[in-house]
């Protein structure tokens, strides 16, 4: 196994390479030179979306708590059906970075909190993708997951550096197609030879096919609520929306992605539960392993190889785009904006490259702060989701909103998710984290975030919303 997914590695280096000739311009390196089709974006974008908080953090939920795990997927799905009604006019805007819209409509200081708090959060996925890549590792070759781990950034910042948006959509096709082949083979097996989905079905426990299984309402929203809000205020949705070649072709890539994900999460949680009833008794930290397992002690031969080559292929996807898009983001937002906006597309591409590789050893460290994959993607769609997305949400939508509202929602976001987690840290009990109040960080830091919105921007004198925010030229 560890050859095949060298070998297929090796290709995507090779691919990569290739296509990285054709960056000749700062867009080309960042938004692909605005000319994605439709068929191209639905890949990079499910591959992109899907990562090892999926393969790893959804399908040990699945394990450990059963279809319920489902709560977490259903809230990227929600949220890309209301992006879908967004994405042609985020084309229109014609930006680069998220930030550059949260200062069209709040100015320079939301822009500068707009790219930490992306940079925070963007980091700590690329970081589990990091931690996902050395327990594939760990698992197929017995590298130490830590030295794997460090194995999987030195590989994806490379790759990122050398590659480019240009590249890594391109690619994604091959992944995205890769990937849903490997689950779709895994649960196959499993079913059938459980003696067909009646069957597999009915060895689970009633709680693992029940609507909350032993999550609990409360927890399953604490799941659904961070999800949605990221999904809603992605920025690697937003920057690969600016990459299409136009309007139609954001929207047609909406509803291929919405499907393809429904379909794919599904595969990987279910992989999951059903691996329950095969492979028993396996701790938290154990069950984020569930997938490899499956592929390399439940599967045949052949498919355990497409399932493993699956696997690298999300991780690797999923942190390519999450380090390219934080790396923009500070060239674009903080150095190109503050510091020297003269420099040329040339010297952007240079900077990015450089910031990739800073990114990936930063991440690299924080991801052993935190004891799973799961609390480690939850934390950074709370960080994002409430940090980002009402203030960017109120952009586009609410022509009411203020640049005082826009900042000072950003700031409640971010500061309440980072201290709500600090002292549930504090609290922790054999680490697992104890909440103030008993409430996940989710409700406080979405809460505070969108109501300091609206009434921030209610109490402060209306200003008139740019135009460029609807696609038009500024008069």
């Amino acid at each position: 196994m560890l050859t095949a997914v060298l070998l297929y590695l090796s290709v995507l280096v090779l691919v990569g390479a290739y296509r990285s000739r054709r960056v000749r311009t700062g867009d080309d390196f960042l938004v692909a030179g605005r000319a994605l089709p439709a068929r191209v974006l639905v890949f990079t974008l499910l591959a992109t979306w899907i990562g090892s908080g999926s393969l790893f953090a959804g399908a040990g939920l699945g394990y450990r708590a059963g279809f319920a795990a489902l709560w977490q997927s259903a809230g990227a799905w929600a949220g890309i059906a209301l992006v879908y009604f967004i994405a042609p006019r985020v084309r229109r805007i014609a930006q680069y970075t998220v930030p550059d819209i949260l200062e069209l409509r709040y100015g320079p200081a939301a822009r500068v909190l707009g790219t930490v708090t992306t940079v925070l959060a963007y980091s700590t996925i690329a970081a589990y993708q990091f931690r996902g890549g050395g327990r594939l590792l760990a698992s197929v070759a017995g590298v130490d997951p830590d030295t794997g781990a460090f194995i999987t950034m030195a590989f994806c910042v490379v790759f990122t550096a050398l590659a480019g948006m240009l590249s890594i959509a391109y690619l994604d096709v091959g992944n995205g197609v890769l990937m849903t082949i490997g689950v779709v083979l895994a649960v196959t097996f499993m079913v059938g030879d459980a003696g067909g989905l009646g069957a597999a079905v009915g060895a689970l426990r009633p709680d693992q096919v029940s609507l909350f299984g032993n999550l609990g309402p409360q927890a399953a929203l604490a799941l659904f609520l961070p999800t949605m809000f990221l999904l809603l205020g992605e920025a690697n949705m937003y920057q690969k929306f600016f990459s299409a070649r136009d309007e139609r072709a954001a929207r047609l890539a909406v509803g291929g992605w919405i499907v393809g994900t429904m379909v794919v999460e599904t595969l990987i949680d279910s992989t999951g539960v059903f691996a329950s009833t095969i492979t028993p008794g396996l701790t938290a930290v154990e069950s984020e392993e569930i997938v490899i397992r499956v592929a390399t002690d439940v599967l045949p031969a052949f498919l355990g190889v497409v399932l493993v080559c699956g696997a690298a292929a999300i991780i690797v996807s999923t942190a390519n785009s999450f380090l390219l898009t934080p790396a923009t983001n500070l060239i674009r937002d903080v150095y190109q904006r503050f510091v020297d906006p003269s420099i040329t597309g040339a010297q952007v591409i240079v900077y990015t490259r450089v910031i990739v590789v800073v990114l990936g050893l930063f991440g690299y460290v924080a991801g052993r702060f935190f004891p799973t994959i799961l609390a480690m993607a939850l934390w950074a769609y709370t960080m994002y989701g409430a940090g980002i997305t009402p203030a960017l949400l109120g952009a586009l939508l609410w022509r009411r909103a203020t640049p005082a509202g826009g900042v000072a929602s950003i700031l409640v976001g971010m500061v309440t998710t980072l201290g709500w987690e600090i002292v549930a840290l504090a609290r922790s009990v054999d680490g697992a984290p104890v909440y103030p109040l008993g409430l996940e960080t989710a409700y406080p830091a979405l809460a505070l975030s969108i109501g300091t919105l609206v009434v921030v921007s209610l109490a402060t004198p209306p200003v008139a919303r740019p135009a460029a925010l609807d696609g038009e030229a500024a008069s």
